[in-house]
């Protein structure tokens, strides 16, 4: 499950599915960097996982729209909780990430 809610896409996916029901095209556009194949793998690990739901929609053309589960929607406070703390301490990594890499290049 760490490997599965620890992923980059997943966090992002399920930040954006906080607000209720999206549909794949407005996910797509709302994750930066993400591609249709990436984003379709992603969303049924979250089905498989139960952490999210797919609906589809019987028109033409087909509506299909994701909802985190109840199970999903408690990802949201440890998620946001785990984002303020990557932002609030992102200068002190990249400083000591660009410490380790002058030493390493020293060597």
């Amino acid at each position: 499950m760490l490997d599965r809610i620890g992923d980059k896409w997943s966090l992002l996916i399920i930040a954006e599915l906080r607000t209720g029901k999206r549909r794949f095209s407005s996910l797509r556009e709302s994750v930066p960097g993400i591609s249709q194949r990436m984003l379709t793998l992603t969303l049924r690990h979250l089905e498989r996982d139960g952490l999210a739901t797919r609906t589809v929609y019987a028109e033409v053309p087909p509506r299909v729209e994701y909802e985190l589960t109840d199970v999903g929607r408690t990802l949201i406070e440890p998620a946001t909780a785990l984002a303020r703390w990557a932002l609030a301490h992102r200068p002190a990594i990249d400083a000591a990430r660009r410490r380790y890499d002058a030493a390493l290049a020293r060597d």
